[in-house]
């Protein structure tokens, strides 16, 4: 393959996307050499930017938020979804769990994906008291 190089920093990460931009006009066909290079270059650029500029998951209820304000749903939506206005409001204030039951229907009628949905993340009364204190 020609001219292909490691990717150790900016430089070089520079170089990669300068050669694979190339491809973007004219994409070259899978299995012929330009096609494997750019498969390469898409590669090397992939795991660089996941090492150097890692892009963490949202919590789940960021991730409710972010599918909502995507797909232009309302709190009213997302109340039809998991049984109660009262529910739904709980939740994006993040001062009710998800339930394995919400997370089911979010999963399969959303399809927002199950393990962004399980994850740990913190109610609204677990903030330290100190935090709320220092607010006033």
């Amino acid at each position: 393959m020609e001219n292909i190089r490691p990717i150790r920093n900016e430089d070089d990460y520079n170089w990669a996307l300068a050669e694979i931009t190339r491809y973007f006009e004219n994409q070259p066909e899978v299995g012929t050499p330009d096609g494997d290079r750019f498969d390469v270059l898409a590669t090397l650029i992939e795991a660089y930017e996941n090492e150097r500029y890692p892009i963490e998951a949202p919590d789940p209820v960021s991730a409710i938020k972010a599918h909502m304000e995507a797909h232009e749903l309302t709190q009213a939506t997302l109340a039809d979804l998991l049984g109660s206005r009262p529910r739904a409001s709980e939740i994006l204030n993040r001062r009710r769990a998800l339930t394995t039951e919400m997370i089911y229907r979010l999963n399969r009628e959303w399809r927002i994906p199950a393990e962004i949905l399980i994850q740990p993340y913190h109610l609204a009364a677990d903030e330290p008291k100190e935090a709320a204190h220092q607010e006033r």
